[in-house]
């Protein structure tokens, strides 16, 4: 019998498959490399992202001016070109496979020390995105080296503490403000007064609990959008925190929702929600002439991207926050994204949306001293089980 790439053989009744002629990492990897990119972080850190179809299984070695990522069962992208930001410390990305594991090998400028477990971490699909490996680093002095190499694989997850190693900035902006009211409820209640009362809270809370906090605005004062993202600029803020409350046609509508930046909605409702929060000022969303030079140039890119991937992750973290909470929340997903002008900046953030003032319940509910309390502290925890770290 010719021996092909596939021979079959019916023995016994059963039909088993003989594969032939083939390498093994032709059937033996099962995961896929999508994409592999590099940016700069805060604190000149260079940040590696690999992305891949599936949850991938992976160690770290270090070898004179390399960082060596190994991925077991996963297949080479030989097609894909990596995306590489200018000024970090990665000059170039190799693919190199053996068997059924891949490694991708970045040369480096500089040494770099062995990659801190708090600096790694796995994010999952969301978007347009697939799992995500990432893994931030500085110039270091080298010690490590490929006999000390790490193992990694992603089963444990990263160590999140309670408490800040460093005063991490947080600014909080309460949506609306002077001459724009916001939404009103049926009951005459002002969006501009409830966020306020919010994030009046929410900095003494985050104060308390070794943040540092600044707010955007401390009375009825209108701001326009951009000066609300420039202080997050200027605040060098780690997190940037827009406060609201919704209106909905529908008034049995009811419920918190949380949004990230991103050039399309995620939904007709995100789109329409970023319209309605836009218009307070008018902003040209689609562009970046409100920002410095400087500003615009790191919000291009892979900057872009990154800060995207980080404000997701929060806003996933808040999500679960509110209804671990037992707070109601709109229906639909934990997280959507919409093009905020608010958000356009290079600082993480997200938009809360704290419930409708259109519903009437809802309005007593955001009208008590004791709600606001409970949001509080459901936006606490978020802001302390979010890895400012990577």
């Amino acid at each position: 019998m010719k021996l092909t790439r596939r021979t079959v053989l019916k023995i016994s009744g059963l039909t088993t498959v003989i594969v032939a002629l083939l390498p093994r990492m032709a059937f033996a990897a099962r995961n896929t490399l999508r994409t592999v990119r590099t940016g700069i972080q805060p604190g000149n850190k260079t940040r590696l992202v690999i992305e891949t179809a599936e949850r991938p299984s992976y160690s770290l070695s270090y070898e004179p001016n390399k960082l060596i990522v190994t991925l077991s069962n996963t297949a080479a992208n030989t097609a894909l070109a990596p995306a590489m930001a200018a000024g970090t410390l990665v000059t170039a990305i190799t693919q190199a496979q053996s068997g059924d594991k891949l490694q991708i090998i970045a040369d480096l400028a500089k040494p770099i020390d062995e990659i801190p477990r708090d600096n790694i971490l796995m994010l999952n699909p969301n978007g347009d995105n697939d799992y995500r490996l990432v893994l931030d680093f500085t110039a270091g002095s080298g010690a490590a080296t490929a006999a000390t190499a790490t193992t990694t694989t992603t089963t444990t997850a990263p160590k999140k503490s309670t408490k800040p190693t460093r005063k991490y900035i947080v600014v909080i902006d309460a949506g609306h403000g002077g001459k724009d009211p916001g939404c009103i409820g049926k009951g005459g209640t002002q969006e501009k007064t409830v966020v306020l009362s919010v994030a009046k809270k929410l900095k003494n809370k985050l104060d308390a609990a070794g943040f540092q906090t600044y707010l955007t605005r401390s009375n009825d004062t209108y701001l326009k959008l951009a000066q609300r993202a420039a202080i997050g600029e200027k605040k060098h803020a780690d997190l940037f925190l827009s406060l609201h409350a919704n209106a909905n046609p529908s008034r049995a509508m009811q419920g918190f929702s949380i949004y990230t930046l991103s050039e399309k909605a995620s939904d007709e409702e995100a789109a329409k929600l970023a319209d309605a929060e836009n218009a307070a000022d008018k902003i040209d969303v689609s562009g970046f002439e409100q920002f410095d030079k400087d500003i615009r140039i790191a919000l291009s890119s892979l900057q872009q991207h990154a800060v995207a991937e980080m404000s997701v992750e929060y806003a996933n973290g808040c999500a679960s926050a509110f209804k671990r909470a037992k707070i109601t929340q709109q229906p639909g997903p934990d997280v959507r994204h919409a093009p905020f002008a608010v958000l356009r900046s290079t600082v993480p953030g997200a938009l809360i949306e704290l419930g409708h003032l259109s519903n009437a319940a809802e309005e007593k509910l955001l009208k008590s001293s004791a709600h606001q309390d409970k949001l509080v502290a459901a936006i606490v925890k978020s802001v302390q089980g979010y890895n400012f770290d990577v």
